[in-house]
């Protein structure tokens, strides 16, 4: 390999740090050291309800506790939200992604097909080609990844599990930015690893395939 190592751990401050994912993070860890690599730490507080101070410094402390140090300043998702409000607003203007000024019940009602509260209904693309009108960015809506045409499915070469595959019939156009301009989380991961200049290393989440 010619390019540095570089690995993250990502917990979300919505509890304390379990087993499971100190576990992660320690292989992680491992994993950078071996190879005189970098081991960062991110931590991923989109989920603003949930997410509290009192759980970050618990995460922190058991961090502290282990001495799993990490290499490089803390990366804290809710502090970049102007930044990834920035990378939604440049895909607009590249149209990789659009605004949607569907309400939910809009899509049901298209959809024309009994469903229950809790299922998944595939976006019908009202809004894909809908022209920018000069007030659109101050109305209410969400902005929409724009799924490539012309493709059957996409494929990505996993460290692992090698060449995985998935048919783009199975995919909407999700949601990157919800209403009132907050980011989700599927987004916000790919911005961020780009950021840290983790993207290079592996192409571990769909979204990354799409956007980089």
């Amino acid at each position: 390999m010619d390019k540095k190592v570089r690995v993250r751990f990502a917990p979300s401050p919505t509890g304390h740090l379990h087993i499971g994912g100190l576990r992660t993070a320690l292989f992680n860890w491992l994993f950078a050291r071996h190879h005189g690599g970098a081991f960062l730490l991110r931590i991923e507080d989109t989920d603003f309800e949930r997410s509290t101070q009192e759980y970050r410094d618990s995460i922190l402390q058991s961090f502290a506790w282990t001495q799993l140090a990490h290499d490089e300043e803390i990366v804290t998702q809710s502090e970049r939200i102007a930044e990834h409000q920035k990378v939604a607003e440049q895909l607009i203007k590249e149209g990789k992604a659009y605004r949607c000024f569907c309400s939910p019940e809009e899509v049901v009602a298209r959809y024309g097909k009994a469903t229950d509260g809790d299922a998944f209904v595939m976006y019908d693309g009202h809004c894909r080609n809908r022209v920018e009108q000069a007030n659109d960015n101050v109305k209410s809506h969400v902005v929409r990844f724009k799924l490539p045409q012309g493709r059957q499915e996409v494929s990505f070469d996993d460290l692992i599990k090698g060449t995985i595959s998935f048919a783009l019939d199975q995919l909407d156009d999700f949601i990157i930015l919800r209403s009132g301009g907050f980011p989700m989380y599927n987004f916000v991961v790919v911005v961020d690893d780009a950021f840290m200049k983790l993207v290079d290393m592996m192409c571990h989440n769909l979204a990354i395939c799409l956007l980089f």
